[in-house]
């Protein structure tokens, strides 16, 4: 990996979209152009740092992601999952460990629409016979 290589990758969950750029560097990941101590809370930073872990090379990259649309927890999801695919970009022999720890799957649940004639997307109104 030449120092200015950058890969690009991007990562989806329910309705968040990231746009992962990675590079060579000293670990610094950054949200939408804050620190991502200060973009997430401490239960989704941990999220960030599993493909790093997972490959042993915490402190190699230089992360920034754009992530909109979701939650905090999809957000999280999304650049985890565009994290690992810019990974496998890197190198061929990162995608094996990455795929075993299932950072490789796109989780494709969303949610399901409303539909005509019920509360929800499922709860009907209440029945009556009379």
């Amino acid at each position: 990996m030449s120092a200015a290589q950058v890969y690009h990758a991007i990562g989806k969950r329910k309705t968040a979209i990231a746009r992962v750029y990675l590079k060579g560097g000293k670990g610094e990941i950054t949200v939408n152009a804050r620190p991502s101590s200060e973009y997430f809370a401490e239960l989704f930073r941990h999220s960030l740092q599993k493909p790093f872990k997972t490959l042993e090379s915490e402190g190699k990259y230089d992360v920034s992601i754009n992530v909109s649309g979701g939650g905090p927890s999809a957000q999280s999801e999304a650049c985890m999952y565009g994290i690992a695919k810019a990974l496998t970009l890197v190198a061929a022999k990162n995608r094996p460990p990455l795929k075993k720890a299932m950072l490789l799957t796109r989780d494709a649940r969303i949610v399901e629409r409303k539909k005509y004639g019920h509360k929800k997307a499922r709860k009907s109104f209440q029945f009556s016979k009379r």
